[in-house]
């Protein structure tokens, strides 16, 4: 049987509100879901939490998937979403604090135009430690960037901040990756 039949038939099993079909696509999703999870919210038991939560809203939804894009996508989507929510309701303010005010400074052009980034190749892990020790702010705009493909338009919609805000923290994220991974391995340069 090929894999789109086979999570078809999962997803229906799903739809009827049959455990075992619900059990095997949760345990086939949680490994990825949960990484997603950790790129916007760096404690492990907060993650679960929005993993669960996302995934009780993947269930709810999945009558609306109609197999024609990809499921691994849709999830991952519904599973960022979440996060960025958990994010909205833990703050006073969407993405501000007193320390934080990362989306209020606006985008110098040629900052963002000069911004240089090398990409360098490490474990997942490692990525996602150094991903984590970014603010709240930097995090979110470079994950719903780099991850999840959004353009500066859609995170400047979802975030409530103008685009070259979302610009210019993608370019301060980005300097802040290259210095904790600079920091971290000095032979990095």
């Amino acid at each position: 049987m090929e894999k789109k039949e086979i999570l078809r038939e999962i997803v229906e099993g799903c739809l009827i509100g049959d455990r075992r079909s619900q059990e095997v696509l949760f345990k086939q999703f949680y490994g990825r879901m949960f990484a997603v999870c950790l790129r916007y919210i760096s404690d492990r038991d907060t993650a679960q939490e929005v993993l669960q939560e996302g995934f009780i809203k993947v269930f709810d939804k999945l009558e609306h998937f109609d197999f024609k894009g990809s499921f691994d996508g849709w999830i991952r989507r519904i599973i960022a979403n979440t996060a960025i929510d958990t994010i909205r309701k833990n703050k006073r303010s969407p993405f501000l604090s007193e320390k934080d005010t990362d989306f209020k400074q606006e985008a110098v052009d040629e900052m963002v135009e000069k911004e240089t980034f090398d990409t360098i190749s490490l474990k997942a892990e490692v990525a996602l430690d150094a991903i984590s020790k970014l603010s709240p702010a930097y995090r979110t705009v470079f994950n719903l960037y780099v991850m999840e493909d959004y353009t500066h338009k859609e995170i400047a919609n979802i975030l409530g901040i103008n685009e070259g805000t979302s610009k210019s923290n993608l370019a301060k994220a980005k300097m802040n990756l290259q210095r904790v991974l600079k920091d971290k391995y000095k032979n990095i340069e």
